[in-house]
């Protein structure tokens, strides 16, 4: 049974304004209405708006060198995320419907941020610029892979399993960081980690967090448009009426809020603060960490970014009804070089790659099938900029609700590994496992690619192994042995 929708029929074209839209965009031939192509924008903004108060989250902590994004204190830095974040979301979003024509929007990557975050902002020494700069030397290598077309190249290099190991591991790892960021789970008297304070909900900031992953699951079964978004609104207002009657924040030490404090932050609308734009160091990782250091954290991130798109799209494109013969969307060459821009554009304003988002199928499943609709959902990110100091009142126990179930979400991918083929399946284990036990997504990647080259070796079976897997498995061998070599040159 075919899993792509039915080509939808042509409809009578309008004329006008609404006609040049209509024949720009495809919106009659693709049996779609310039109304419905508004609806479907507006429900995918609805769908993915939740990155606007979860990007601050990942990116609000410190540098290696103990900075807060753009030099300032962790509420200010929250807010310009916050801004920034909808602005190149808005931006990107635009580009990808004007140019592809597809319904397809934009965002920064979660999974992304929490390798720029975790995985190369925190490294001694790195600034928010140096990292950023990496996310922008990805996208241009990524952006250069697309043009010659060695982009598929690299990918069939990877063993299938391996990719999902990739996205599997970050799932994991981003619901760790949720139950973490909200207290959940903390350091343990006399164990690594427990369960919230002495082992018991002891709180009433982590009754807050049972309470929004309790909502957050039961809208998404219930498929609610907008579940996360929704989630993360009830439960700030709970956690507002908590602190407003309570007065939580002040209370016993370890039982306050894990970081905002949800308290109404006087204006709701302000002029958005962009300050963050251009604040990027394009090669200044070099004079921080060594050669090899850098080029593996560039290939770990465009690992973690180079998959979803590809996959993204052609979901989408089948659920509009729009694939060709061969299973591929219109215009894909489109699709992957604004998609390459979008890390580039993202390191730019300091939010981390941007990538498209599968939450676009929210709207195509309200009747999106052109890129206008991506164009409105990028128009209404750009509104949202104005309302970049309501994420002060958003507490982590509120949001971090939304990173589990976005774990969950790209934990179902795990179905895709053959467990019963050893030779691929305890490469793609160590990947999930160490991705969230060493809190490094470069170290997972880094075990899973070498202990599956070791595995062919031994067994006689290097020759299977593609050359791509050889030089990155080589380059991660050097990235653990790191110190001691630093040592002996040094």
């Amino acid at each position: 049974m075919s899993t792509t929708a039915p080509r939808p029929a042509p409809v009578s074209p309008a004329s006008g304004v609404v006609g040049v839209l209509d024949r720009y965009f495809l919106i009659s031939e693709r049996g779609s209405t310039v109304g419905r192509e508004i609806r479907g924008g507006i429900v995918t903004f609805v769908a993915m708006s939740y990155i606007i108060v979860l990007n601050p989250i990942i990116l609000g902590g410190t540098d290696g060198t103990g900075a807060f994004l753009g030099g300032g204190d962790a509420a200010s830095a929250q807010v310009k995320i916050a801004a920034t974040t909808a602005l190149v979301a808005g931006l990107l979003s635009i580009a990808m419907g004007v140019v592809s024509k597809m319904p397809i929007a934009m965002a920064a990557g979660l999974g992304l941020n929490a390798v720029v975050a975790y995985g190369i902002a925190l490294m001694p020494g790195m600034t928010w610029a140096d990292a950023m700069g990496i996310v922008v030397l990805e996208g241009l290598l990524i952006l250069v892979l697309v043009l010659t077309g060695v982009r598929q190249a690299v990918f069939n290099a990877v063993p299938a399993e391996l990719k999902v190991s990739i996205s599997v591991g970050i799932g994991l790892f981003i619901a760790f960081i949720g139950v973490v960021n909200a207290g959940f789970v903390r350091t343990g008297a006399g164990t690594p980690v427990e369960l919230g304070i002495g082992g018991s909900i002891a709180s009433w900031p982590l009754l807050v967090f049972v309470v929004g992953l309790i909502v957050s699951i039961v809208l998404w079964i219930k498929q609610t448009r907008g579940a996360l978004l929704i989630s993360i609104v009830a439960t700030t207002v709970l956690a507002f009426l908590i602190e407003t009657f309570g007065h939580v924040q002040g209370g016993a030490e370890g039982t306050g809020w894990a970081s905002n404090v949800p308290v109404w932050p006087g204006s709701p609308v302000a002029a958005p603060d962009f300050s963050l734009v251009g604040q990027v160091s394009l090669l200044g990782s070099f004079e921080k960490l060594t050669f090899i250091t850098v080029v593996l954290l560039v290939f770990t991130l465009l690992l973690a970014d180079f998959f979803d798109t590809m996959g993204t799209m052609v979901a989408i494109g089948g659920a509009a009804g729009l694939l060709d013969a061969q299973g591929n969307p219109p215009r894909t060459k489109q699709i992957l070089v604004v998609d390459s821009l979008g890390a580039v554009a993202g390191g730019a304003g300091s939010v981390s790659s941007n990538t498209a988002y599968i939450e676009s199928s929210a709207g195509v499943a309200d009747g999106a099938r052109t890129g206008l609709a991506s164009v409105v959902t990028g128009a209404a990110f750009l509104l949202a900029t104005f309302l970049s100091p309501l994420v002060l009142m958003v507490p982590a126990e509120a949001a971090a609700p939304a990173l589990v179930v976005v774990g969950f979400l790209m934990m179902t991918q795990i179905t895709g590994i053959d467990w019963k083929n050893l030779e691929v399946a305890i490469p793609a284990f160590l990947v999930i496992a160490l991705m969230p036990f060493t809190y490094s997504i470069t170290v997972g990647l880094g075990a899973g690619f070498v202990t599956f080259v070791l595995i062919k070796v031994l067994l006689g079976k290097g020759r299977q192994v593609h050359a791509l897997m050889w030089v990155a498995a080589v380059m991660f061998v050097l990235y653990f042995v790191r110190g001691p070599i630093q040592a002996l040159v040094g």
